[in-house]
Order: C-alpha cells, then sequence, then structure tokens
C-alpha cells in the first residue's frame, strides 16, 4: 500500500500534519508530495488542469500493483478527490483504494455559494474527512449535506475536530492516527 499526499495551498509536503502521517503509516511508503509552483519557488498555486496533471505525472512513478490511497490538506486533497473522480475526464487509478481529505475547502470563507462539490458523486472509494468544528471553508453541516450526494461505496467517515479551523494547529496527531485507523479498516 503506498499513501500520496500533497499540502495545501500555503504551504508544502513539509507540513508538520504530513511529516507526521508519514511516520504513523510506517513502514508502508508515503509520498508527500509538491505541486509544481512549490517546486519552482512561487507562492500562487497554477490552475487545476496543472495541478491535476502533476497528480498525473506523480502517480506515473508509482507501483500499481499495490493499493493507492491519495489525498492531502485543503488544495491538496481537491486535486486528489478530483482525480479519483476522473474529473480531468482520465479514468481513476484502477489501484485506488481510499481518499484521505484534511481540511477539505467545501467553498472559500464566506462564500458558501461557490461550492467544490460537483465531483463528490463520482467518487467511488472509502473517503476519509477530516475537519475542524470551526472550519471557514464548511461547516459540519454543509459536509452532511454535500458528503450524503456521495454514493455509498464511497463509504464516507467524517472526523471532527472540535474547536479547531481549518488550520487543524496543535492536531497531528489526531489526524495522522485517524488516517492510519482508516488506511487499517478500509484498505490493508
Amino acid at each position: 500500500m503506498t499513501l500520496l499526499l500533497y499540502p495545501g495551498a500555503g504551504s508544502d509536503s513539509d507540513h508538520s500534519s504530513l511529516v507526521a502521517t508519514e511516520r504513523w503509516v510506517a513502514p508502508h511508503p508515503c509520498v508527500r508530495a509538491d505541486f509544481p509552483y512549490r517546486k519552482e519557488g512561487r507562492r500562487a498555486p497554477d490552475r487545476a488542469p496543472k495541478l491535476l496533471a502533476a497528480i498525473r505525472d506523480e502517480l506515473d512513478g508509482i507501483d500499481t500493483d499495490e493499493p493507492l490511497v491519495m489525498g492531502g490538506r485543503s488544495m491538496g486533497g481537491r486535486m486528489c478527490s478530483m482525480i479519483a473522480a476522473g474529473a480531468d475526464e482520465l479514468p481513476p487509478p484502477k489501484n485506488l483504494k481510499g481518499l484521505v481529505l484534511i481540511s477539505y475547502p467545501l467553498h472559500p470563507p464566506g462564500k458558501p455559494d461557490r461550492l467544490r462539490v460537483e465531483h463528490l458523486p463520482d467518487i467511488a472509494v472509502p473517503t476519509l474527512f477530516i475537519s475542524g468544528t470551526r472550519d471557514a471553508f464548511g461547516s459540519p453541516a454543509e459536509f452532511a449535506e454535500w458528503t450524503a450526494t456521495m454514493p455509498k461505496r464511497a463509504k464516507v467517515t467524517h472526523l471532527w475536530i472540535e474547536g479547531k479551523g481549518h488550520d487543524l494547529k496543535g492536531a497531528d496527531h489526531t489526524i495522522a492516527g485517524a488516517i492510519r485507523d482508516f488506511l487499517d479498516r478500509w484498505v490493508r
């Protein structure tokens, strides 16, 4: 089993929760990947097509005979969920067994009408959402509404971290432990 994780728009693959997750899932391989704009030293993310292409490029280097779980923080998780749904007009990876979405950005803060949910009904693998109860990118009630549009085979699981915002500061061990438990339950 390989775990592929991407950071959010404002961080890189050395984000503390991704590093903690890598330690917790060992000895299974965990690839903490960066998007091209970060590798080039830029702060502003590229548009979705370039981000999705970068994930596909990373997937080309991962053993397709091994089960794959992918995801990440915020924008990184969202882009991986789009790959899982085939939103880039390519099929999801054949070995994809699950998604882990940390602080999924359901909508921009203060803009609940600009939802990022159109692809959710096309996700066909077990999916773990980890969010803070005070995340401005989506409330527990909003997540309940929109993840209900996902098919039963997505086996949606929510972990709500009480009192935390989008950054989930101080919750790295909780995040890493939840991901390890998710892998134990649905993948291994």
